[in-house]
């Protein structure tokens, strides 16, 4: 595998307290039965996969005086008869445990085939230790990372850790049949030793399959991917495929709406905001405008939207607006007790999540701040359209029904935020999430977020905190779409509606920046410059967004 091995100094510390199990503040409830959701198991075509969330620690480390830096690792604490392991699982140490791992068995189905869904290792290779520099002659108490060998015509799907130098096992984990396993690649970053180890570069990732969003059929295992070599490396682990294509533990429509009234989040408004949102029925029924591409006069829409054009793509031939008379100005503001986030619904990670992603529509996005260093500039019309449509997603395991991660939308990218790491309403399991002044971007906890660079200081502010304006989505919501349900979710006609929901106004944003620049020293001119140069270009031009439907994360997964 063309692989090197490696160790830490002596004078590094590899003892602290483990990182503690995270769990909900509430126990999840009993789900309305129906079809496969939360039933523990999931059947996957040759292969049954269970999760395993109860974890049982390998080994730890970290590389920082103060432990603050490292990676902890973790094997399933029991396995259930019949099932197993494919690999370990790892996090980093300063954060509360909270992972899985899937464990499998082979189906009656994958009795028929001629080579089994699973074999064991032929041997393991050694990928890293800390013995050499621990200090610890035995070796017993240091870390070893071994990489399953596979049969031929099987693949690996997770390194393996043990406390000392004995070899694994053959008998610890299974390798899987090749048609049976899909590519990944590597994301959030665990650990990175090359800053300290220049000498000896590794890092340790978490994976997720390459093939993401509805259609996506990768199935990621838990397991974490250890590199030594970051120049264009290819995964030598894969993750499962999922080949049942009736995606039978997907929730009902009951269940969803069970979801959703557990986990649905809070939203809050800043309270300096006057942008604020509505519902899309409200802004038609004040006078939202139809316009076409060559005709002066606009068109009323109507409450529903059935008068939008439908389908096709976003040509420019169309547009919406807000009324052109004395309603104008105060459909800006919205409407806060119309509001309702629109719900769609979804399949995540080859059916074994479910997304639930819920937008946010306000009938116009305001002004940005700009910062740099300690002074704010409030702009007049950089960063204004007509129209914002924002939103958040709920990823739920559809193994037990748990809220497992959740994804904030920032303007031109976003992140996801694991439950450990959440704000939680008193008394209950439902997330907060704050929309920022003006812009409307999703956050997972209040503050001021800079887009732009937080070293210099230098950016767009995105301030959030709690106000008395907030829409609780667990009640004020509808759901308008689950394509996987078939026809038990009708989608409304604005939803067909393909082109921009706001008009498209050039202006020279250059002087109003150059207005700003102008009051700072040259250096600081300079950096400033460059950090603006690197922002949207729909910072410097009004133009309205298209709908939901039109979003590369409607169908694919989400930004980040």
């Amino acid at each position: 595998m063309d692989c090197t091995w490696f160790c830490w100094p002596r004078n590094y510390n590899f003892d602290f307290e483990e990182p503690q199990p995270f769990s909900l503040p509430l126990p999840i409830p009993d789900w309305p039965q129906g079809g496969g959701f939360a039933e523990g198991k999931i059947c996957i075509g040759d292969l049954e996969v269970m999760m395993v969330t109860e974890l049982e620690s390998i080994w730890s480390c970290r590389y920082s005086e103060k432990g603050s830096k490292g990676a902890a690792f973790y094997k399933p604490k029991e396995i259930p008869e019949g099932f197993y392991c494919l690999g370990h699982y790892g996090q980093p140490n300063n954060q509360p445990l909270h992972g899985f791992l899937l464990v499998a068995r082979e189906t009656t189905y994958s009795a028929k085939n001629a080579s089994p869904a699973l074999q064991k290792p032929l041997d393991y290779t050694l990928v890293w230790s800390s013995f050499s520099w621990s200090g610890d002659e035995s070796g017993e108490e240091c870390g070893y990372i071994w990489l399953p060998a596979p049969p031929e015509g099987y693949r690996s799907l997770g390194f393996v850790v043990t406390k000392g130098p004995t070899k694994p096992s053959l008998d610890l984990v299974r390798c899987v049949r090749s048609d049976l396993t899909d590519t990944c690649e590597t994301h959030d970053l665990i650990a990175d030793m090359e800053p300290m180890f220049p000498d000896f570069p590794c890092q340790f990732w978490k994976v997720r399959p390459c093939h993401r969003g509805m259609q996506g059929k990768g199935i990621p295992v838990g397991t974490f991917y250890c590199s030594t070599n970051f120049v264009d490396e290819v995964l030598c682990t894969f993750c499962l495929k999922n080949f049942d294509s009736s995606l039978q533990a997907m929730p009902n429509l009951e269940q969803v709406h069970s979801l959703i009234d557990h986990y649905g989040p809070t939203v809050f408004f800043h309270p300096k905001d006057i942008y604020l949102p509505s519902s899309v029925s409200w802004f038609f029924k004040n006078g939202a405008t139809l316009y076409k591409k060559g005709i002066k006069m606009g068109e009323e829409i109507l409450s529903g939207g059935s008068n939008l054009p439908k389908g096709g793509e976003n040509d420019g031939e169309y547009w919406i607006d807000l009324p052109d008379d004395s309603r104008n100005n105060s459909v800006k503001l919205g409407n806060l007790e119309s509001a309702e986030l629109y719900v769609h619904v979804k399949p995540a990670l080859g059916g074994t999540f479910t997304d639930i992603a819920m937008w946010v529509f306000c009938p116009f996005n305001g002004p940005a701040t700009i910062k740099i260093g300690l002074l704010n500039f409030s702009l007049s019309k950089i960063g204004e359209h007509v129209s914002d449509w924002e939103h958040f997603t709920l990823r739920v395991s559809n193994f037990t029904g748990e809220l497992w991660s959740v994804y904030f939308s920032q303007h031109s990218g976003g992140e996801w935020v694991e439950a450990s790491g959440l704000e939680f309403m008193n008394g209950s399991n439902k997330p907060v999430v704050y929309s920022s002044k003006s812009g409307h971007a999703s956050f997972p906890h209040p503050g001021c977020y800079l887009q732009g660079s937080e070293k210099y200081g230098i950016g767009v502010r995105n301030d959030v905190a709690r106000s008395k304006f907030a829409v609780d989505s667990s009640t004020k919501y509808k759901i308008v779409a689950a394509e996987y349900l078939g026809d038990a979710v009708v989608e409304p006609c604005w939803l067909q509606y393909m082109r921009e929901w706001g008009p498209k106004v050039t202006y020279n944003s250059t002087s109003e920046l150059e207005k700003i620049l102008n009051y700072l020293p040259l250096n600081l001119r300079l950096r400033a410059e460059n950090i603006f140069d690197s922002l949207p270009m729909e910072l410097y031009g009004e133009e309205g967004p298209t709908g939901p439907k039109e979003k590369n994360n409607w169908e694919g997964d989400e930004r980040c």
